[in-house]
């Protein structure tokens, strides 16, 4: 389990650049007005070898009126419940407000390991301002500057042991199939229909499902647990806010499964939120399925299974060797054949080549195309291994590593593709140096 860090804060302390450097990318929009991030914001980060999830959170804003506020501050009292870790951001060239204190008391009665990081600290002058922030009682604080990355790596550091270690405790080689997607997508009637009973309260209320739950399946020859965000909880005191939470299940149910199949209703079409999902799957390295649900509700002519297909692909482009299947789990139809996909898929994941045959097979396809030459410097590819990863990672040994373009990566994607079953896989190449 690779553990979920939130970030979070008053408005216009930096939550949203700090979020930009930790997972290398401006994903979160970056602006000095206060309130700009509303929706969570959520990616991959990884340090000295441990990877884990971000989430950008809102600034906090304690009794507002204002109904985006309002809205902004349930999510960050959500995030915090089922965050491992929090980032309790503040700015080091002010003293503390009225409105960092009582969001100190808010973190510090969570009970989650959280560390203070006063950002803007960019110079000596500034880091000395920031200790102004011991008068609310904390122990250690982490002056840095979110802009240029100085003092990140001393935070780093210091995250990484409070982050949870450890796999969900299942039986080892069974695979585990989770069903993710947007609130009413209809992955708990999926469930519903694969178990042959109602395991899981499904109403037409979206957000009915709450925690994690994993169930050993055992039938039409197949062995698995099957994942879905099951289970209904008392409502706490937090007004829930239905799709941050389903995001929050998700991510954990992506990270600690093996296939990803992501839900998506017919009737609506991949929206953002699947994408994010979809590229947290990719990013983690799982297998990816795609199951159009309550396809029993769209008008169909001949092409429009075809059409839907090559929308959803052109959505998910460049990674598009991904199964793309229509069900109806209200009507049981193809549901049985997307769970022989699903199973076909993990397979995938777990092909194996030999040194000798990638060699057999690749060497040759370099010789006749070679990367190009940049600079005047010419790339020799010598061998080709495959890596002990979950997934499918390939080492390409060559003289140049640096001077290979992304495009020649995703040449050698489309021959592994064109040549061996890694359907729904991400595959990994890294090019190292002989």
């Amino acid at each position: 389990m690779a553990g979920i860090v939130a970030i979070v804060g008053r408005p216009n302390v930096g939550k949203s650049t700090l979020f930009n450097r930790l997972i290398g990318e401006r994903k979160a929009i970056v602006d000095d007005v206060s309130g700009v991030t509303r929706d969570r914001h959520y990616g991959k980060s990884e340090w000295i070898g441990k990877e884990f999830t971000v989430i950008d959170t809102g600034g906090y804003v304690k009794d507002s009126k204002d109904i985006f506020e309002s809205h902004i501050r349930e999510q960050v009292m959500l995030a915090i419940a089922e965050a491992d870790v929090l980032l309790f951001m503040v700015d080091a060239v002010l003293d503390p407000s009225d409105l960092d204190i009582a969001f100190a008391k808010i973190v510090r009665q969570s009970k989650k390991p959280y560390l203070v990081v006063a950002n803007k600290a960019d110079n000596d002058e500034r880091m000395f301002m920031a200790n102004s922030y011991y008068s609310m009682g904390i122990d250690n604080l982490y002056p840095l500057s979110s802009i240029s990355g100085s003092g990140t790596g001393e935070l780093l550091d210091d995250l990484i042991p409070l982050l949870p270690d450890g796999e969900v405790d299942t039986e080892e080689n069974v695979p585990k199939i989770a069903f993710v997607g947007r609130p009413n997508a209809g992955k708990s009637t999926i469930c519903n229909t694969l178990l042959g009973e109602e395991r899981n309260i499904v109403t037409d209320i979206p957000g009915t499902t709450r925690d994690t739950l994993f169930v050993r399946y055992k039938a039409f020859n197949h062995d698995l647990y099957l994942v879905d965000t099951a289970g209904v909880r008392k409502k706490s005191k937090v007004s829930e806010d239905i799709e941050f939470y389903s995001v929050m299940r998700s991510i954990r149910a992506i990270e600690n499964v093996d296939v990803v199949a992501i839900v998506i209703d017919a009737t609506r079409g991949i929206e953002a939120q699947d994408m994010n999902l979809f590229g947290l799957a990719q990013k983690n390295g799982k297998g990816i399925v795609i199951i159009i649900n309550k396809w029993d509700l769209v008008e169909k002519d001949t092409n429009t299974a075809k059409d839907y297909e090559s929308l959803i692909k052109d959505k998910i482009a460049p990674f598009t060797d991904v199964p793309v299947l229509f069900v109806s789990a209200l009507t049981k139809q193809r549901v049985l054949k997307a769970l022989d996909v699903i199973m076909e898929v993990y397979e995938n994941m777990n092909t194996k080549i030999t040194t000798s045959k990638l060699n057999e097979f690749f060497l040759p396809i370099i010789e006749r195309q070679p990367p190009p030459a940049l600079k005047g410097k010419y790339v020799k590819i010598k061998y080709i291994t495959q890596l002990p990863t979950a997934c499918p990672s390939f080492a390409f040994f060559c003289n140049l590593p640096q001077y290979i373009p992304d495009s020649y990566k995703r040449f050698l994607e489309n021959k592994f593709r064109d040549h061996y079953k890694f359907t729904g896989i991400p595959i990994r190449i890294y090019f190292r140096k002989k």
